[in-house]
C-alpha cells in the first residue's frame, strides 16, 4: 500500500502514516526499511496488518524535497552555475559555497578557477538533463551526491 509520513516522534518511538485508503497506519522503528529516520511527509510503500504498517520502504522524497525538480537544476546550473545555485537548490549548501567561493575569488587568478567551475556546473546541467526523474530524486535530492 502506498501513503505518507504524517509524523514521527523520535521520544515515543511511533509514527502515523495517512494511506492511499483513507486511514491511518501507526508503525515503530522495527517496521523502518530505511537508512535515515522517518520524515513528515516522505512517500512510503507499506504492508498494513492489523491497523498498523509494517515492511515500510521510502519511495519518495520528503514534502520539502519532493518538488526539486531536475530541469530547475539544470537550467540553474546552465545560467547561474558559477554561483552554485544549483547546489543550493538541490541542499547541498558545502558544495554552492565551495562554487561561490571559487568563483567570486577565482578572478584573482586571472579567471582559471572560475571558467573551471563554470565547466564542472555545465557538465552538471548535463548530467540533470540525462538523469531519469527517479534516478535524478534518488541520487541528488534523497541522496548524498554533490558532485557529478
Amino acid at each position: 500500500m502506498q501513503g505518507r509520513i504524517l509524523g514521527y516522534d523520535t521520544d515515543s518511538a511511533e509514527g502515523m502514516i495517512s494511506a492511499e485508503d483513507g486511514c491511518r497506519y501507526a508503525f515503530t522503528p522495527t517496521d523502518w526499511r530505511h537508512r535515515t529516520a522517518p520524515q513528515t511527509g516522505q512517500r512510503v510503500d507499506f504492508e498494513a496488518r492489523d491497523g498498523r504498517a509494517t515492511g515500510i520502504y521510502v519511495t519518495g522524497g520528503t514534502a520539502m524535497t519532493a518538488d526539486k525538480n531536475r530541469f530547475v537544476a539544470a537550467l540553474l546550473a546552465l545560467f547561474l552555475g558559477t554561483l552554485g545555485l544549483h547546489k543550493f537548490y538541490l541542499g547541498k549548501i558545502k558544495a554552492g559555497i565551495i562554487m561561490l567561493c571559487v568563483a567570486v575569488f577565482g578572478s584573482i587568478l586571472f579567471g582559471v578557477p572560475t571558467a573551471i567551475i563554470a565547466l564542472i556546473a555545465l557538465i552538471e546541467c548535463i548530467i540533470y538533463l540525462a538523469t531519469p526523474d527517479d534516478a535524478f530524486e534518488r541520487k541528488y535530492v534523497e541522496g548524498d551526491t554533490a558532485w557529478f
